[in-house]
């Protein structure tokens, strides 16, 4: 599928700004069906990335874009429609929030949208691209759908800075307290950043591909790749998992919420020509530790994934849960189950690579067996256990080891690791016991994963997508 090129030059910035100019920069111009221009806001279907879908956008000229009866109710007829066909919406979003001297109506205008968004939750797809500032009720608009992308002049946020300033006397301006970087990287509220609004359009239309026609994965479109020199030959060294990520995929895939929980990578992409979605530890931050806020965003994905039918591919390297007490007060045990029922939920087919270790709660937590994982594989070289065997050894031969010289206890610590390792099962007991199902050579795991993917049946969740 090719993204078309846009074949009119807005005439100034003014008119590149118009929903209709923008509806066009988006979707293929010459498949752009306006079905409704009313009151600052437009609504059209249109090919986007060669897949039929739902476009709107609000006029920024027109009070600067703000909310009321009339512009709502074109985003809501847009929501009907691509409701009663099944279709894949994009929003346009730049608006200065509820319109002030409508008092009421605009509020309950307003509402409405939230009201059908969350309807059409874990139905349809739903992204939203965020050009402006969307303040107050716009904020929300964006924050209930499926993807959020920000271009660079994006301005998310409930209260601008001015109010802020005199409420409670904190001086910020409105990029630093609503733009990209703030919540790209601090309150993960956006899935992607985008350099240019160009840019954003394309991010969206690549989006709307691969959720809206996701395809099956065929595994003779998978051949084997050789991973040789990814992962350190020190199992305690750190790496990024991201070129072990292109490798299984059959390129490099959409990326979201990249800079934000960054221990934790969710991804969508293709293998073998199917989309499929990816959550991977990311062993280069905090040792591919989870934690609360990483639990939170893979639940998210897992749960969206699970909406939209596509299957998950799960890579694992993760010793355990980020001890402290922040992470205790954080909410790393309610934010953690959110992860665990995610995964427990999930009906799409749902396939697991441990790469090197897996350990303790966070084990269960990445897709294993017990919570319904469909298959399991494992690299020669992996690891599973409660704990590391090193802190185990240190945990059940403390006294043993406090009693012998200190300059015999490294040599006793490293047999009594050995002897754990051998004791414990790991991968040999797992194989036994079924909770995996195959070792494999490191260069046979695209082959085996679009194999086990190819023998699923196709399924999907059925529920709604709440923004966790």
């Amino acid at each position: 599928m090719e993204v078309h090129a846009v074949t009119a030059v807005a005439s100034s910035e003014q008119d590149s700004r118009r929903p209709r100019c923008r509806i066009r920069l988006l979707a293929d111009a010459r498949t752009v069906v306006e079905q409704q221009d009313r009151d600052g806001a437009v609504w059209a279907t249109a090919d986007v990335y060669g897949v039929p879908a739902v476009v709107f956008a609000v006029d920024p000229s027109v009070s600067a874009g703000a909310l009321h009866t009339g512009n709502c109710a074109v985003i809501v007829a847009a929501h009907e429609h691509a409701l009663r066909h099944r279709l894949p919406i994009v929003g346009l979003w730049h608006s200065a929030g509820a319109r002030l001297q409508d008092g009421v109506r605009s509020l309950q205008a307003v509402a409405r949208v939230f009201e059908v968004i969350t309807r059409a939750s874990g139905r349809i797809p739903q992204i939203s691209v965020v050009l402006g500032p969307a303040a107050g009720g716009a904020a929300y608009g964006p924050a209930l759908t499926d993807i959020v992308i920000m271009a660079p002049d994006a301005r998310v946020f409930v209260t601008g800075p001015a109010i802020i300033g005199e409420v409670t006397g904190e001086q910020i301006d409105a990029e630093q307290l609503g733009g990209p970087d703030a919540h790209g990287q601090c309150s993960g509220v956006t899935h992607m950043i985008a350099e240019s609004e160009s840019q954003a359009y394309q991010q969206a239309a690549v989006l709307v591909g691969l959720v809206g026609a996701p395809g099956r994965c065929d595994p003779a479109l998978a051949p084997d790749r050789s991973f040789a020199g990814l992962l350190p030959d020190r199992a305690r060294r750190a790496y990024d998992i991201h070129p072990v990520i292109d490798r299984v995929l059959d390129a490099p895939p959409v990326e979201l919420h990249a800079g934000w929980a960054r221990n934790v990578v969710t991804a969508l992409g293709r293998l073998g020509g199917g989309t499929v979605g990816v959550v991977a530890n990311n062993p280069l931050r905090k040792g591919g530790c989870l934690d609360s806020l990483s639990a939170e965003k893979a639940a998210r994905f897992v749960r969206m994934c699970d909406s939209f039918g596509i299957p998950l591919v799960v890579l694992v390297d993760v010793p355990g849960y980020l001890p402290g007490v922040t992470e205790e007060w954080g909410g790393v045990v309610r934010r953690g189950a959110k992860l665990l029922h995610a995964f427990a939920e999930a009906r799409v087919p749902r396939i697991t690579v441990i790469l090197r270790k897996a350990y303790g709660g966070a084990y269960i937590a990445m897709n294993s067996r017990g919570l319904g994982a469909d298959h399991v594989l494992a690299w020669p070289d992996a690891e599973i256990a409660v704990m590391g065997p090193t802190a185990a050894v240190r945990l059940l031969h403390r006294r043993r080891l406090a009693a012998t010289p200190e300059e015999e206890r490294p040599s006793l610590e490293a047999d009594l690791v050995a002897d754990h390792l051998r004791a414990s099962g790991g991968v040999v007991e797992g194989l036994g016991l079924g909770v995996i199902d195959q070792v494999i050579p490191p260069g046979r795991t695209r082959h085996e994963v679009a194999r086990a993917l190819a023998r699923c049946t196709g399924r999907r969740g059925i529920h709604g997508n709440i923004p966790l």
